[in-house]
């Protein structure tokens, strides 16, 4: 008569020998896998240089201003003209710019235009050092208009010019040729009128040419 054994008898007996298998089976490959080993992280720093490239240096070569021809005004004296009355033309001479080293200048207060006396005497007359050349009217160039206008300047003890009154006129009203000579004239610069070796104020009349040629 065959002898039955309970399942759960050969489940137990699979289970020591499968169990002790799997024991066995973890310890070789334990022993017999390679060792690992694990670095720490190491964090690294690149520096990256970037070198920008300029453009050439461009040189420029600068020339010296040239030096432009001042405009010259001649200064007539009229010796025809004469009025009623018998205003005398003052003879205005023409120098170059003189600066004077270690020279004390004088303070002077400047005028009110036209205040100057008529009768101003003086013992040096005064020099024209800067002229400013008459701008000639376009419609009178083209009618050919040419000749004199007489003026009459006051000039201050800076040298500067005052007021400025026509003596003989050429062209008047607006944009004239009086206005012309009146305007240029404002611009001129003197060495004053002196008397006692001191400037001072004084009035002197000339004439501004006016011409084509």
């Amino acid at each position: 008569m065959k002898e039955f054994k309970d399942w759960k008898d050969i489940a137990g007996s699979y289970y020591d020998k499968a169990f002790s298998l799997a024991v066995l089976f973890s310890l070789f490959a334990f022993l017999v896998s390679p060792k690992m080993q694990v670095k720490p992280f190491e964090r690294k720093e690149v520096v990256v240089n970037q070198v920008e490239e300029l453009p050439p240096e461009i040189k420029e070569k600068i020339e010296p201003p040239k030096a432009e021809a001042r405009p010259v005004v001649e200064i007539v004296i009229d010796d025809e003209f004469s009025d009623d009355e018998e205003e005398e033309l003052e003879e205005v001479s023409t120098i170059a710019s003189t600066v004077f080293e270690d020279e004390k200048l004088e303070v002077v207060t400047r005028r009110e235009e036209g205040k100057t006396s008529d009768f101003a005497v003086f013992e040096k007359a005064p020099q024209a050092i800067k002229q400013v050349p008459p701008v000639y009217p376009d419609f009178a160039r083209k009618l050919g208009l040419q000749g004199k206008v007489v003026v009459r300047a006051e000039i201050f003890e800076d040298g500067s010019v005052g007021a400025v009154k026509i003596i003989k006129s050429l062209m008047d009203g607006p944009g004239g040729l009086d206005e012309a000579a009146i305007t240029a004239v404002k611009q001129w610069k003197f060495q004053p009128g002196e008397n006692g070796g001191k400037p001072i104020a004084c009035w002197v009349t000339f004439a501004v040419v006016f011409n084509l040629d």
